[in-house]
């Protein structure tokens, strides 16, 4: 009996995990080489020729044009781990298709799928555990500490290079706009942190600014720049004549009547204007439009005006001076207007704007580069840096970093084994074996030898020595804490939590139903996909 159209595919049972686990290592394989502050960088080129050089693990996936379902749900592992820690993402996904590559070992030993998701979700809440153990805390005073881990993680980036002053700038940042909360814990909003580029200048000439800053010139060169304490209004409507909702025509016979319509819409600007000014605003920040005879007007007026303002800046400056965004000026009072002092810095070209009083506060990281390839993966790097920061200061816990904590979780975890029956235990074991993969690729991405490393660090760890890890800078196994490789604890029990529930969710697919073909692309093994295509499946190159 046929149940299933011409153009549908099935891959059951064996063949089925094989291809799933071939896809998702794929994906594994692909950023396994930037890892660590050795690792390398991509060159990822896009259908419209853009070009992107990074070695940021979620930007990376993110710009693969990955055509597979299974690898899809390994990025979703980058994507979950960037949004819940902030950084961690090729860790993550590295260790999803180490645990997948352990687990087909086990399925071909014909242990049960089911036992080795069981044995992995065992692995997984214990190692959680065992991280709060290992864990220390910090205080969110403590800037000795928190610099150490936005340093660790901007090493290897193109960030590393002014780290120790990027550093400064984003611990200074974050402790701006931390508060604590009722319950003694600390909330960091990153909300109130904005991140600008400019191209041309050293990244060394990076700074922290209070307040907003705007990318913007005014419509008008006859407006003032500078203001104190001025009145600011946020606008989501344009400043030009209202079309109608239909298409109209409109027949003009005489020149007197087209002068009374060029009248009619001169009047219904200044109006607008007129609102504006009448409300009492010296500063107008617009979302939308400004028309060119409304410019003359307000630049009559002394009202600065500033014109396709973005709409994230918008909702910053919200943040900022106060007030309310308007959408419409018929409705337009004094309350919605908010307060800040204005100034422009022509060298820059850009407008500063400062919040006034207590209840007002952001600031703004406005990093500088050569080019602006250079300035995005600059960007990239301080993001991830800032939001690892924000996650150590809210969760109080670190690591040291270096394979430390996965090589003592490794070794606690084949103990754990022990009391664990059945053929999860094998599961387990398999678990500790893929976490050791840290270490090794950190060491294999450093030119070192990853055998001989794991060996040190497993003899070390079973001397006591908890911190110890690799410096890939001296290829020496030492106290990785006190080198100033620290790691936030919250970010790496994401890391283990996303990668054993991608790992299991593909384990536990026993049949694949494709409405159409399966496969994908050629038969190269791009990326690294081990075994090549499976059963006239194509070749996993097509994954990506």
């Amino acid at each position: 009996m046929i149940i299933m159209g011409e153009d549908a595919q099935r891959v059951k049972d064996r063949d089925a995990q094989e291809y799933n686990i071939t896809a998702a290592r794929a994906v594994a394989e692909a950023v396994r080489s930037t890892l660590g502050p050795k690792g390398m960088d991509k060159m990822l080129v896009d259908s419209m020729g853009d070009v992107t050089i990074t070695n940021d693990g979620v930007t990376i996936l993110k710009e693969m044009d990955i055509d597979n379902p299974t690898a899809e749900m390994i990025v979703e592992v980058a994507e979950t781990q960037e949004d819940e820690a902030g950084d961690g993402t090729t860790t993550a996904v590295a260790i999803a298709g180490e645990l997948l590559k352990n687990a087909q070992d086990l399925l071909e030993q014909d242990i049960h799928p089911t036992a080795v998701i069981k044995g992995f979700h065992l692995a997984s809440q214990q190692a959680r555990e065992e991280i709060d153990d290992i864990a220390e805390d910090v205080e969110p005073d403590d800037e000795e500490i928190i610099k150490k881990v936005a340093e660790t993680s901007m090493t290897g980036k193109s960030s590393e290079l002014n780290k120790e002053l990027l550093a400064d700038i984003i611990v200074e940042a974050v402790q701006q706009i931390t508060v604590e909360a009722d319950d003694g814990s600390y909330v960091v909003d990153l909300e109130n942190v904005s991140i600008e580029t400019q191209t041309g200048r050293s990244a060394a000439e990076s700074e922290l600014l209070n307040g907003a800053v705007i990318d913007k010139d005014p419509v008008h060169d006859d407006m003032p720049v500078t203001f104190e304490d001025a009145n600011i209004l946020l606008l989501n409507e344009p400043i030009e004549v209202e079309e109608t909702d239909v298409d109209t025509q409109v027949s003009i016979e005489s020149p007197d009547q087209l002068q009374q319509f060029l009248d009619q819409e001169e009047k219904q600007l200044k109006e607008k204007v007129d609102k504006i000014a009448e409300s009492g605003a010296d500063v107008v920040f617009c979302q939308k439009g400004i028309d060119d005879l409304a410019q003359h007007y307000l630049a009559k007026q002394g009202i600065l005006a500033v014109r396709r303002t973005k709409k994230s800046d918008i909702g910053f400056l919200k943040n900022i001076v106060g007030g309310n965004v308007v959408s419409d000026l018929d409705s337009l009072e004094a309350a919605d207007l908010g307060t800040g002092n204005v100034r422009r810095d022509d060298e820059d070209e850009l407008f500063y704007v400062e919040g006034v009083g207590d209840d007002f506060h952001g600031v703004t990281m406005l990093l500088r580069g050569s080019t602006d390839h250079v300035v995005d993966e600059l960007e990239r790097g301080v993001e991830d840096a800032l939001n690892v920061v924000a996650t150590t200061v809210s969760d109080g816990r670190v690591l040291a970093g270096g394979g430390a904590i996965e090589v003592e979780l490794a070794s606690r975890l084949r103990d754990y084994a022990d009391s664990v029956s059945g053929r999860e235990q094998l599961a387990v074991e398999a678990f500790a074996d893929a976490v050791e993969l840290v270490p090794r690729v950190l060491a294999e991405n450093a030119g070192l030898d990853s055998i001989d490393t794991l060996v040190d660090l497993r003899a070390a760890h079973e001397d006591g020595e908890k911190r110890a890890g690799l410096n890939v800078f001296s290829g020496d196994v030492e106290d990785t804490f006190e080198a100033g490789i620290v790691e936030p604890a919250h970010a790496k029990e994401q890391a283990i939590s996303s990668a054993t529930e991608a790992a299991n969710l593909v384990l536990k697919i026993d049949d694949i139903i494709a409405a159409g073909d399966l496969s994908t692309g050629g038969d190269d093994d791009e990326g690294g996909a081990p075994g090549g295509g499976m059963g006239g499946m194509g070749g996993m190159g097509g994954a990506m």
